[in-house]
């Protein structure tokens, strides 16, 4: 059977909310660089792999006795939502067709273009030759995700054999799911996503929080582990997709709406990018430009803040960079991976590819040695995608 040590106890004395576990388990893989805390002896919760009834209740039962049944903080457990049919009046923006796509999964991407979390999902796509399809959503008035009670991006419409939609709204989730789902495409990508519930639960603060469990685990079967893998890979892997969640992605915004000039400068280049001038009106996507340059520019100073960054936003940018790409060096290889990426590799580059035409990537270019892994890794995932279809083009796809 083969089992993950996923939540690891704290020393006692400390309240046990699901968000001090969820942290606990990321310094743990040294996602910032801190000292790990002590374990608590003995007490564990497994994530069990495909196959194994009852996951989600046992280890949610582990969860409550470890916390003796005080207040955990732990709220609510939901499923991921399915709807019956395709939303309404939803554009397809285009379609990224692969004839060698042999997975039989219909799938639709919400997105904005150049949302650092969107450009995750979509490199793990091209990278592993999906066909799907493609939602392009107004960044300000959003109409294109108005039918769904989840207001944010990226979010994965993936169609189960029942030919209802089940919903994923995570981009780390989305991809462990669907990297799950390669290891053995016979199962239901339905039932698969089951193994990544949503949670919310209340902080130390009181304030409610959300969160999708075991978003940076893939679920196997134990005769079907993934090829050319150890269990130390694996846990690398998984502590370089958190750093990019916790860290790395937290350094774009400070970056590349650092002054309003840069601001506006970046969501002209999101327009370009995305091509706001075929997709949406004239007037909205003028709209998208200046109050979202105005909005991000304001905000950004908040987010410096928030993480902890000095004025010189760029040095920490810098760092990030030099710290992933000194990890390759000690490897010696031409990717985190190896011969190939892995998913932290995917990781790494598409939270980078979001700001390729920006000022702060060019900075990047000019002051790191991130160019060279980067070329590679966009070589890597443009060689490995489908056709980019029109809606025009999209008319003529073999049923």
């Amino acid at each position: 059977m083969t089992t993950y040590n996923l939540w690891r106890g704290l020393s006692t004395g400390r309240r046990l909310t699901f968000q001090v576990l969820y942290r606990n388990y990321a310094q743990q893989i040294g996602t910032t660089g801190t000292t790990p805390v002590k374990r608590m002896s003995n007490t564990k919760l497994m994530v069990i792999s495909m196959g194994v009834g009852g996951l989600i209740g046992a280890g949610y039962s582990g969860y409550l006795s470890l916390t003796s049944g005080g207040n955990n903080g732990l709220t609510t457990q939901t499923k991921p939502t399915v709807i019956d049919k395709f939303p309404d009046n939803v554009k397809i923006t285009r379609k990224i067709y692969n004839p060698n796509d042999n997975t039989d999964l219909d799938l639709v991407l919400f997105q904005y273009q150049t949302c650092p979390f969107c450009c995750k999902v979509r490199a793990f796509l091209d990278s592993q030759g999906f066909s799907y399809s493609v939602v392009e959503v107004d960044a300000v008035l959003r109409q294109g995700i108005k039918w769904s009670k989840y207001k944010k991006v990226p979010m994965l419409l993936a169609k189960r054999k029942d030919g209802k939609y089940v919903q994923l709204t995570d981009s780390s989730m989305i991809i462990s799911a669907l990297s799950s789902f390669l290891l053995n495409t016979d199962q239901d990508i339905g039932q698969l996503v089951n193994f990544y519930p949503n949670v919310s639960f209340v902080d130390e603060n009181n304030k409610e929080k959300t969160d999708v469990l075991n978003k940076y685990f893939l679920m196997f079967q134990e005769d079907r582990p993934p090829k050319s893998t150890t269990r130390e890979s694996m846990e690398d892997e998984r502590k370089w997709r958190t750093w990019v969640d916790n860290h790395l992605v937290h350094l774009i915004s400070p970056n590349v709406y650092r002054t309003s000039s840069e601001a506006r400068e970046t969501f002209e280049w999101f327009s370009q990018a995305g091509e706001w001038d075929e997709h949406f009106p004239k007037w909205e996507r003028n709209l998208m430009v200046h109050v979202g340059a105005f909005a991000m520019w304001a905000i950004s100073k908040r987010l410096k803040k928030r993480h902890g960054l000095t004025d010189d936003v760029r040095i920490h940018l810098y760092e990030a960079c030099d710290k992933w790409t000194n990890e390759i060096e000690k490897k010696k290889t031409k990717f985190f991976g190896g011969n190939e990426p892995n998913l932290a590799d995917l990781n790494v580059f598409g939270v980078l590819n979001s700001m390729e035409g920006c000022e702060a990537f060019k900075d990047c270019l000019r002051n790191t040695k991130i160019g060279p892994w980067f070329n590679a890794m966009k070589e890597y995932v443009q060689n490995r995608r489908g056709t980019v279809l029109s809606q025009v083009d999209m008319q003529y796809l073999p049923n």
